[in-house]
């Protein structure tokens, strides 16, 4: 019987890894899996431990204060990597753990193969890595077409397996149902970004409420706990439920329902395209991590749709260009047909580069090769 470990760390890692998993017991259905991931990889083996809760943090600070959590996983698995020598080992995104991992995982179990899905973003802030990921991987698996030169030129063997978000979305999203006026907020899926986010979001419809009383909000929230906070803090700045709907879930929904939206930059970005949603993308983090992040950060954009087009596409509003001000002038923009209809017409474009669905099913057939030259 083969044996493959594999490691996820965030929500959307969870969920790539449970559709490769899925389709990779299909075809070796005798596989014996372990690792780290999320609900959906532990549902469907069992000793993947669901840890992506505590695991999802993002920011050089958010880190550092969570270092001695990271370390007992990062030894605790590496530990029984080295016990049970697997035959594969996969890995999810979440670079800055599973590269780490990788490295020594090559150094003492020579006979695991070790395989990525979703490439790490290395273009964007160290291309230097790269001839090191070709020493210690044995494939790399791609989601976006361009990343596939950059390592196959250091001699790591690659595949462009295309965007999994493609079939996620394209069997979640319903046409037909946008609804005139209809503003959807998604202020992101962490405590953090709630609280760096949501007041703005709450300013935003305090002053379109004066000017333009015809327009409705909405939000959706991942978890209970997060709702209530989106609650507590709207009833704090005056608003009910009657101002801001704030739903548990339904965020697929939102995404077709509403007429414009203002997302927080993550994979909630490339969603809200390919739900052909006309959204601006906001972020604002610690002044310190955002400082971090523009030494390190050599591209000009940091939204999906504009590094596909390699122009913007797509309105950022970054760090201190996040104001009610901005945010308002680009919903009242997006309002308008004609420049709704630009921005859906190039958006597009950018989706199409994505390639045409059945990336986890390519990223499985890739694996089940690799399982195969396993001693």
């Amino acid at each position: 019987m083969k044996k493959l470990y594999i490691v996820a760390g965030e929500k959307s890692g969870d969920i790539h890894g449970s559709l490769l998993l899925k389709n990779l017991l299909n075809q070796v259905p005798e596989l014996e899996v372990h690792g780290l991931g999320g609900r959906g990889m532990h549902e469907l083996c069992p000793q993947v431990e669901d840890w992506a809760d505590e695991a999802a943090v993002i920011g050089f600070v958010e880190v550092a204060k969570k270092y001695g959590f990271f370390r007992k996983k990062f030894l605790e698995l590496l530990g029984k990597i080295q016990q049970d020598q697997p035959d594969c080992l996969v890995l999810v995104d979440y670079p800055g753990f599973n590269l780490r991992l990788a490295e020594k995982v090559h150094a003492t179990c020579p006979k695991t193969k070790i395989a990525y899905f979703i490439s790490p973003q290395v273009w964007a802030w160290h291309r230097g890595r790269i001839p090191k990921m070709a020493r210690i991987l044995d494939l790399m698996m791609c989601i976006f077409p361009f990343e596939a030169p950059l390592f196959e030129e250091a001699g790591l063997p690659t595949k462009f397996v295309g965007h999994p978000l493609v079939d996620e979305i394209n069997a979640l999203r319903v046409d037909g149902v946008r609804e005139e006026n209809l503003i959807g907020l998604f202020p992101g899926s962490r405590n953090r970004e709630i609280d760096r986010h949501f007041p703005v979001f709450i300013e935003v419809v305090k002053q379109l409420r004066e000017t333009n009383p015809e327009l409705r909000f909405e939000t959706a929230a991942s978890t209970q706990a997060l709702a209530d906070r989106m609650c507590e803090m709207a009833e704090s700045a005056g608003m009910g439920i009657d101002v801001f709907n704030i739903r548990l879930g339904q965020y697929h929904q939102l995404m077709d329902r509403a007429s414009v939206g203002v997302v927080a930059s993550g994979t909630a970005t490339m969603e809200a395209a390919l739900h052909r949603l006309p959204y601006m993308l906001i972020y604002r983090v610690p002044m310190l991590t955002y400082w971090m992040a523009k030494m390190l950060i050599k591209i000009r954009f940091i939204g999906m749709v504009n590094i596909l087009a390699d122009k913007s596409v797509v309105k950022e509003l970054i760090q201190h260009e996040f104001t009610p001000e901005t945010v308002i002038a680009e919903i009242k923009r997006l309002l308008i047909p004609a420049e709704r209809d630009a921005l859906l017409a190039e958006m597009q474009k950018s989706v199409d580069k994505l390639g045409p669905g059945g990336a986890a099913q390519r990223a499985a057939e890739a694996v089940a090769e690799l399982l195969l030259q396993a001693e």
